[in-house]
């Protein structure tokens, strides 16, 4: 899969997606990540990407213009299908059932906004999707292009050592992950519970889902009974 975001800050987006998991994968191929500076196709010869809104108010608009010449170079080079994302407050709140969805695109591109918002003419003639990752609002849409790439990239081939990681943490199955542990056996005085000594699997296994549905029941209560937990 390829992801390319439009930005007015490429090196945000690229610094972080280069570093820990995401890096690796980058490094090796099994992720590719193309941040496209939006501000490269203004036509003003100072660079401006953004404008006064029509009927006032506070804050400037991103321009249409800039916007949908940097989406056109994009699908103009890119091969197979794609879908176009803007990260907004105002889009389906992103969650895991989300991300699984996303996972089986050939090609995602990603708009990131800034200011007051994108004036909505090109909104309309590009956006496939609208998404958000939460009731808040914050200065632009890189650190939501993030997570989002982020989310998905786990899921594809190759991007985690262990291709069982992502099928066994919090909200694959609906629960979120039960309590984990490792060396030594003993810490400050707190023991490694004796079930994950005892070797039995199939006890093992029992003792985690049932800690992941007590932990649920205490932390996360509304997603008990949800069928589409995300």
């Amino acid at each position: 899969m390829k992801f390319f975001i439009m930005t007015l800050f490429p090196e945000m987006v690229m610094d972080t997606l280069s570093t820990s998991i995401t890096g690796r994968a980058m490094d090796r191929g099994d992720l590719i990540v193309e941040a496209v500076n939006i501000r490269d196709y203004s036509t003003d010869k100072h660079k401006s990407v953004d404008d006064y809104p029509y009927g006032g108010g506070a804050g400037m608009v991103m321009q249409a213009q800039p916007v949908y010449d940097c989406y056109e170079s994009i699908v103009k080079r890119i091969e197979g299908s794609h879908k176009c994302i803007y990260l907004t407050p105002q889009g389906r709140v992103f969650k895991q059932s989300i991300a699984s969805e996303l996972s089986t695109e050939e090609n995602l591109i990603l708009l990131c906004g800034h200011y007051e918002g994108i004036d909505e003419r090109v909104l309309e003639e590009i956006v496939d999707d609208y998404i958000s990752i939460g009731d808040y609002v914050l200065t632009g849409g890189e650190l939501p292009a993030i997570v989002l790439v982020d989310a998905v990239a786990r899921l594809l081939p190759g991007v985690l050592h262990n291709e069982e990681s992502a099928v066994g943490e919090s909200f694959s199955d609906g629960l979120l992950e039960y309590p984990q542990y490792s060396r030594p056996e003993i810490w400050r005085d707190k023991t490694v519970p004796p079930i994950l000594l005892s070797g039995d699997h199939a006890k093992v296994d029992a003792w985690r889902h049932e800690q992941s549905v007590i932990r649920t029941r205490e932390r996360r209560p509304d997603l008990l009974g949800n069928d589409d937990l995300g």
